[in-house]
Parts: structure tokens; C-alpha cells; sequence
């Protein structure tokens, strides 16, 4: 391995090691519910399930488990309360 890549290995775990240092704009992501799979996308600020209780609820267990797992690298404007 050259030491230019080297350099950016380092680099790349640095980051990795602070999240805080990224935001998603947009995102779709693929979920594997119990029953079915499902499509959630974050564009414009905004959640989306394809699950029918978020279509009712605005948020549902998929979106909740997504800001969970990407919790600092989400703007402060989409992030729920879910501890």
C-alpha cells in the first residue's frame, strides 16, 4: 500500500470516529421488517415510510430504528425524540 493511501486510511478512521462531522441531506434505505420489507427515505427534511402507520402517524418503529442508528450524522430538524 502506497503512503498517500495510507494517509487517507487514517484519515477515513479519524472521521469514521467522529460523526458529528456529517449530515445527511438525503437518503433510502431498504428495511427488513418482521412482516414485510420496507422503503424509508429522508429528502427536503422529511421522513418517509412506505409502512401504513406512518401514514397516519408521521413517524413509525422503521424511522425511529433509522435515527437511532445514524443518530449525530442527522440534521438536529429531523431527529425525534427517541432515546
Amino acid at each position: 500500500m502506497d503512503s498517500g493511501m495510507i494517509g487517507k486510511l487514517a484519515k477515513a478512521h479519524r472521521y469514521a470516529d467522529e460523526p458529528e462531522r456529517f449530515r445527511i441531506a438525503q437518503l433510502e434505505v431498504a428495511v427488513h421488517g418482521d412482516n414485510s420489507d420496507h422503503t424509508i427515505t429522508l429528502a427536503d427534511g422529511r421522513w418517509h415510510c412506505d409502512c401504513e402507520f406512518f401514514g397516519t402517524h408521521r413517524a413509525c418503529a422503521h424511522t425511529m430504528a433509522l435515527e437511532r442508528v445514524l443518530d449525530a450524522m442527522l440534521p438536529q430538524s429531523v431527529r425525534a425524540a427517541v432515546a
